[in-house]
């Protein structure tokens, strides 16, 4: 597989995590768009939302619960965050892994670019 998510799920290409699970690793965005900007992903490769088979619904359920647990590690549960899963080229994914983003850490614009 050539996806540079699955490698660095599977530890093939460094990164430094944030947290890591059987099921979810989450790490520093590259091109952060705001002081905290994580991306938590699924150690399973899924492409996007729109290709969620139906046995892998709850591993969703799990993303939120990982999200709401490294929100509260780094002190943003407090003052707020947002969540965003982009789907599709025309939905602004540009890896095709699902994945979601944690931004926080100052008041975020109602629009992001």
């Amino acid at each position: 597989m050539d996806c540079i998510f699955c490698k660095i799920a599977a530890g093939q290409i460094p990164s430094e995590f944030i947290y890591q699970d059987d099921d979810f690793v989450a790490f520093n965005d590259i091109h952060p768009q705001a002081p905290t900007h994580i991306l938590i992903i699924p150690k399973k490769h899924i492409v996007s939302i729109a290709e969620l088979a139906d046995d892998d619904v709850p591993l969703l359920g799990r993303m939120m619960a990982v999200a709401k647990h490294v929100a509260q590690e780094l002190g943003l549960a407090q003052n707020g965050y947002r969540l965003i899963i982009n789907n599709g080229p025309d939905g602004g994914q540009v890896v095709m892994h699902l994945h979601m983003h944690l931004l926080g850490g100052r008041k975020l614009p109602d629009k992001m670019k």
